[in-house]
């Protein structure tokens, strides 16, 4: 028999930053983590840091221009104002939780220049631990909280919905049991959709499961069709690949083909410092070409490798590379999903008490290619605004229409898929390998249910099938031009594609 619990404030499914910190702005909140704390989510995994305007050079007009330059014409002015606006005081409240971001002389940050930024704006910790660091401050932080319940090896296994659709609550399942949890408000704060695809940063429980829960309940998604490949994973053959941060760019090093040749002069004037998607089609056109792809930071860091970046060090020097003296090699993987649940600027869904932050929200302020280090910042902001919003949620709607869990894919047919995804969903693709692509797909719902994993992998191919056009991440072979600018907009009851590109 399920068991039933009453929650008065949102429960929250994820703990990484957009979760935890909508779990601090709530106040009151119970979060469901699939791994145990700082397991398991991407944000404890980032390396670069905090995008924000924090030095008297810059301003968050300027870090606007760039977020919005990057976003290939279909971010939010309003969601990237409000973004870059509040950045600063974000970082700085995480700086106050204990956050031990690299700091000078006089106490300002340390801040590194990246990837498609004008100015030096990246807070960083310990070269490339923000992530990490800025993680064990908040889960210290959340721990210390009695008001804040988490229950770990937690997953959600269905969006509890009334007769009116409106989300009253999550079938869990806790420990191997199924839990009915009952609340006015849920957050979904579930990460990406790395794990769908075979060559990934990202842990491998991050494999779309809110955005098909979403998209199950009824839910809008926003431009799923947008997957961003870092350019710079260690090619090391591991499951799934360490990465090389965008920093190693930002302090000079060189990207070479297996001969030495600097390459990136032939595909962008901007070079290594190019936006990523620019720099990730160069590597991946690299490397079929045969000419290999690696990543030289010998002279441009050297000695100061185990220092200035501890954890590209270890792995490297744990696949035998000695980055200090050898070039690294190098892939494309994914690493960030701009589309997810379309969301308001306070995180509400088109599901009433159904709310989204993080890297499984789309607030429009990623665009078609988030700018590096947009991502923590987006979880600090969002995640905040979600809480303190879905904390003053006093409706707890009526009965649940069902409480059957949705199927779960099986791990074979998951490895099938994400290899799949890799081969047709890429860093380039084309209306051949989509099609056969989407039929393999839509041949697994058939064989076993309505599974949130498939379901995420749908909404990805049929809007990449779907924009005949490329832009930011979306990289069609068969269409090279960009088109008007126009966002997608889907639902599973009109999936049609006719309608996708109907502007909300």
């Amino acid at each position: 028999m399920t068991k039933r619990v009453n929650f008065d404030g949102p429960v929250i499914l994820g703990a990484g930053l957009a979760g935890l910190t909508a779990a601090l702005a709530a106040k009151t909140a119970l979060v469901l983590s699939p791994t145990p704390l700082a397991t398991g989510c991407s944000s404890a995994w980032a390396q670069g840091g905090m995008a924000a305007a924090l030095s008297g050079e810059d301003t968050p007009e300027l870090h606007a221009v760039d977020t919005l330059a990057a976003g290939a014409g279909l971010c939010d002015p309003d969601a990237v104002a409000l973004l870059t606006r509040e950045g600063p005081q974000a970082v700085r409240d995480l700086a106050a939780l204990g956050a031990p971001f690299d700091r000078k002389a006089d106490d300002g940050f340390v801040l590194s220049l990246e990837a498609a930024h004008s100015k030096a704006r990246v807070a960083r910790v310990g070269g490339d631990g923000a992530g990490a660091a800025i993680m064990a401050a908040v889960i210290a932080t959340v721990r210390a909280t009695p008001s804040i319940e988490i229950r770990e090896n937690a997953r959600a296994r269905r969006l509890l919905q009334d007769a009116t659709g409106r989300v009253v609550g999550v079938l869990a399942e806790i420990d191997g049991a199924l839990v009915e949890i009952r609340s006015p408000a849920v957050i979904l704060a579930t990460g990406g959709v790395g794990g769908l695809y075979a060559v990934t940063t990202t842990p491998a429980e991050v494999r779309g499961e809110g955005l098909g829960l979403a998209a199950l309940a009824g839910a809008t998604i926003a431009d799923p069709e947008f997957v961003q490949f870092h350019p710079t994973a260690i090619d090391i053959g591991r499951d799934p690949a360490p990465l090389a941060t965008e920093a190693l760019r930002g302090e000079g090093s060189i990207l070479r083909d297996k001969d030495g040749r600097a390459f990136m002069a032939d595909y962008h004037p901007a070079k290594e410092l190019a936006p990523r998607d620019v720099v990730a089609r160069a590597i991946h056109a690299e490397r079929i070409a045969g000419r290999g792809a690696f990543l030289d930071a010998t002279e441009a860091v050297g000695d100061h490798f185990p220092h200035e970046f501890p954890a590209v060090f270890e792995a490297c020097q744990s696949a035998g590379i000695d980055p200090r003296r050898e070039m690294i090699p190098v892939v494309p993987a994914v690493h960030y999903h701009m589309g997810g649940v379309a969301t308001d600027l306070d995180g509400r869904a088109s599901l009433p008490g159904l709310y989204a932050a993080g890297e499984c929200a789309s607030t429009g302020v990623q665009g078609a290619n988030r700018l590096a280090s947009n991502s923590l910042l987006e979880a600090a902001v969002f995640g905040a605004r979600a809480g303190r919003v879905a904390a003053a949620e006093g409706k707890h709607g009526g009965e649940p229409l069902s409480l059957e869990p949705l199927p779960d894919l099986p791990d074979a047919a998951l490895q099938i898929l994400r290899k799949a995804m890799s081969r047709d969903a890429g860093v380039i693709r084309d209306a051949a390998g989509l099609a056969r692509l989407l039929e393999q797909v839509e041949a697994l719902e058939p064989a076993y249910g309505p599974c949130p994993t498939v379901v995420a992998a749908r909404l990805i191919v049929e809007a990449a099938l779907a924009r005949q056009e490329s832009r930011g991440g979306h990289y069609r072979a068969d269409f090279p031009a960009t088109a008007e600018p126009v966002r997608t907009f889907v639902t599973l009851e009109n999936a049609d594609a006719a309608v996708r590109y109907a502007a909300e």
